[in-house]
């Protein structure tokens, strides 16, 4: 047990230390644990083994203590050197009969007491008798002197988690009808879908294709013209040759008849 404080302390002095859990570091008895943990207020001793609760320390500002799953049968009067515990845990041990548990009345601030699975239970009208003998006692067993059952610590967690909860969900609702509005705000407001900005862009596209096919057929056409007037040139060249070479030829013939006539008159 001493090796356990030592370590559960990490290094802080023990008046600055308020909680401590030395569950399951295996002691009969209370060894190595001081005076000096006057600021300690919660002390958790699970499932240690102890037989005897001698050599308790003087704990004054001491409010929740485990005692659970010991074999502890008396010496409870260790304990009122802590008067202000309000939560004690003495399920699992070997406590017998309520005459045992009669210390306790010492601690006029004890609201929770927890003796689940000790012969004691087994006493005629044990509830109402330990009500009586500690009128402080607000909770027994987890249930009250009316057995309504106590509220744990986790309900409380769910039901503030679950409020929460469904204000994030509301939030959330609120936050997409904000944007459905602002959605429909938009579409009165007339602005471009991308819809008709995509058919926009469609239209530039077909148009700059409509003008490239404009252009290839004017080449075509110009082709053509080009062509054709290069054929008429060809044709008029050949018809200008084809008039000289008549002409020649005609020349040619004048001038040997000429000739002819001349020789017979020569002769």
């Amino acid at each position: 047990m001493e090796k356990r404080i030592e370590l559960e302390r990490r290094g802080r002095k023990a008046n600055q230390i308020t909680e401590l859990n030395l569950d399951n570091c295996r002691s009969t008895s209370i060894v190595g644990f001081t005076d000096e943990y006057t600021a300690l207020e919660s002390l958790s001793l699970i499932n240690v083994g102890l037989t005897t609760l001698k050599g308790f320390p003087k704990l004054p500002s001491l409010k929740k203590l485990e005692l659970s799953d010991n074999r502890i049968s008396s010496g409870l009067n260790y304990l009122t050197t802590s008067p202000k515990l309000q939560y004690l845990n003495l399920s699992g041990n070997k406590i017998k009969d309520l005459e045992t548990l009669k210390p306790l009345q010492e601690f006029k601030s004890l609201v929770v007491l927890d003796l689940f699975n000790n012969d004691a239970t087994q006493v005629d009208n044990y509830r109402e008798k330990i009500f009586k003998m500690l009128p402080s006692l607000n909770f027994l067993d987890g249930f009250d002197c009316n057995d309504e059952e106590a509220q744990s610590e986790g309900d409380d967690d769910e039901e503030v988690n679950g409020n929460d909860s469904e204000e994030e969900v509301s939030g959330d609702d609120d936050e997409e009808d904000g944007d459905s509005d602002d959605s429909d705000e938009d579409g009165d407001n007339g602005e471009v879908s991308l819809s008709e900005v995509y058919n926009d862009d469609l239209e530039e596209d077909n148009s700059d294709w409509e003008e490239g096919e404009g252009g290839a057929d004017d080449d075509e056409e110009d082709s053509d013209i080009d062509d054709a007037d290069g054929e008429a040139n060809e044709s008029s060249a050949s018809l200008n040759a084809s008039k000289k070479e008549s002409e020649k030829t005609e020349k040619e013939t004048d001038e040997s008849q000429a000739r002819g006539k001349k020789r017979k008159h020569d002769g």
